[in-house]
């Protein structure tokens, strides 16, 4: 397979599949660090879970721990997953205390139990734990698409949330990896294990 293939240049070899969701945890959503089009973001993740559960695919979410006195430590409120997020029982959890969610978590041997090759990659935030697991996930030689509309950050004092969203899409659809970059694409546009792939839009889509 060629580095920039998308699967529907594979002629339906489709690969196993997880789905990632990062960090969508409440101490990571309040006024004070409001998120850009959290509720079409959350959305989007959940029609995404709903799919890849949906063919057997993995749906894994990401949670951080925080030190004593930060909002996402364990005993914290904050440490909880948003109540709009939709979970099943088959889904995984995974605990992770850096921006990589592989580093020092359970996630490779899951995703390696599981035999996954593909990472589909949600959450919060893009400029952080996002991105850090996005490039760990390429050099560790998954395939990884990150869907344009289910990743989100806030407000930094040099960049708006949008900017920041488009630079990181942009960013990650010319990565240099083993596999090459990622797919940066819509959330309707990605196919998991078993769906068949419609081909993305171009040009890549923005931020909304």
């Amino acid at each position: 397979m060629r580095p920039h293939e998308t699967l529907s240049e594979r002629g339906g070899d489709l690969l196993n599949s997880a789905l990632i969701v990062i960090d969508m945890q409440l101490g990571s959503f309040t006024p004070r660090s409001a998120r850009h089009d959290t509720q079409a973001v959350v959305a989007h993740i959940n029609a995404l879970a709903e799919r890849a559960r949906a063919v057997g695919d993995l749906v894994v979410f990401v949670q951080h721990d925080g030190p004593l006195g930060d909002p996402h430590h364990p005993e914290e409120p904050g440490w909880h997953l948003l109540p709009e997020l939709k979970t099943a029982p088959q889904d995984q959890f995974v605990r992770k205390t850096s921006c990589d969610a592989f580093l020092g978590s359970g996630l490779s041997d899951l995703l390696r139990a599981s035999q996954v090759e593909q990472l589909v990659v949600t959450g919060c935030a893009t400029d952080y734990c996002v991105d850090t697991t996005v490039r760990s996930a390429l050099a560790r030689g998954y395939r990884t698409v990150v869907p344009c509309d289910a990743h989100t950050t806030a407000d930094r004092p040099h960049l708006t949330a949008e900017q920041i969203i488009e630079h990181h899409n942009a960013v990650w659809s010319d990565f240099i990896s083993p596999v090459g970059p990622a797919t940066v694409c819509r959330s309707s546009e990605v196919a998991f294990s078993q769906e068949p792939q419609s081909a993305p839009s171009s040009p890549m889509p923005h931020a909304q």
